[in-house]
C-alpha cells in the first residue's frame, strides 16, 4: 500500500496576547490504507476523525502548541485513540488550554516516528515559539498521491510560502526564528515540498533566495 499525505483544511481561532482572529489551518495525515499519524489535528475533531475513515493513529504530532493547533486535541486523542506529542519547551502553552495535564509524550530533537513505510524526523526548530518543531518525511518505495517520491517537510508555522512565523507575541523570538530556517530548515534539499501551518504549500528552493530580505524586513 502506498504512503499518501493527506490534507484537511479547518476553520477555527487563535487566541494569545489579549487577541483573537479568525485562521484556518493545515491538518496533515500521513500513512496508508491501515494506518497514519496526524501533524497538527486543528479546530474539527469530527472533520479529522472522517479523514482518518477508521485506519490506525499511530501518533498525534503537534508542532507547537498554540491555541489554534492544540484545542482540538483533547477530543481528537479520545476519538482516535492515539498518543500525543509535543515538545516539552511548549509544554506551558498546553498547561494554558488544558490546565492541570500533559501531553502524553515529548518530542525531542532527532526524535524518529514511523508510519507505512515512512520515517518523519523531528527537527527542533524554535523562534515561533520554544518548543516548535518541523517534521522531515523520509520514505521508502511509495510515492505520494501517485505523484512519486517527493522530499517533505512539515514546517507548522516555522516557515511559510513568503517567509518566517509569526514572532510578534509573546515566547516567541525573530533572530531565533531565522536560526532555526537558516539552520535546519533551508539545508534541506531545494526540491523538498514544505507543507504549512496554514496556506499553500512551497518548496526550500523557493524560499531559500529571501532569508537575506526577511532579516531586512524584521518579520
Amino acid at each position: 500500500m502506498s504512503t499518501r499525505i493527506d490534507r484537511l483544511v479547518t476553520s477555527g481561532t487563535f487566541s494569545l496576547d489579549g487577541g483573537t482572529w479568525d485562521v484556518e489551518n493545515n491538518v496533515w495525515i500521513i500513512g496508508d490504507d491501515a494506518e497514519c499519524v496526524i501533524i497538527d489535528p486543528a479546530h474539527d475533531p469530527a472533520a479529522v476523525a472522517a479523514a482518518v475513515a477508521g485506519r490506525t493513529v499511530t501518533a498525534i504530532l503537534l508542532t507547537h502548541g498554540h491555541d489554534d493547533h492544540i484545542r482540538a486535541v483533547g477530543e481528537v486523542r479520545t476519538l482516535v485513540n492515539a498518543p500525543v506529542y509535543l515538545n516539552r519547551d511548549d509544554w506551558m502553552l498546553w498547561e494554558r488550554v488544558f490546565p492541570g495535564t500533559e501531553p502524553d509524550h515529548a518530542i525531542a530533537d532527532g526524535d524518529t516516528f514511523d508510519v507505512a513505510g515512512a520515517r518523519l524526523v523531528a527537527l527542533h526548530t524554535p523562534g515561533h515559539s520554544p518548543g516548535s518543531v518541523c517534521f522531515v518525511l523520509e520514505r521508502q518505495g511509495a510515492g505520494v498521491d501517485g505523484a512519486g517520491v517527493e522530499n517533505t517537510v512539515f514546517s507548522g508555522d516555522t516557515l511559510f510560502q513568503g517567509g518566517p512565523g509569526a514572532t510578534g507575541r509573546s515566547f516567541s523570538d525573530f533572530p531565533t526564528i531565522i536560526d532555526s530556517i537558516r539552520n535546519r530548515v533551508l539545508p534541506l534539499p531545494a526540491d523538498t515540498v514544505v507543507r504549512t501551518g496554514h496556506g499553500d504549500p512551497t518548496t526550500i528552493g523557493e524560499e531559500a533566495p529571501h532569508l537575506e530580505e526577511w532579516i531586512a524586513r524584521g518579520h
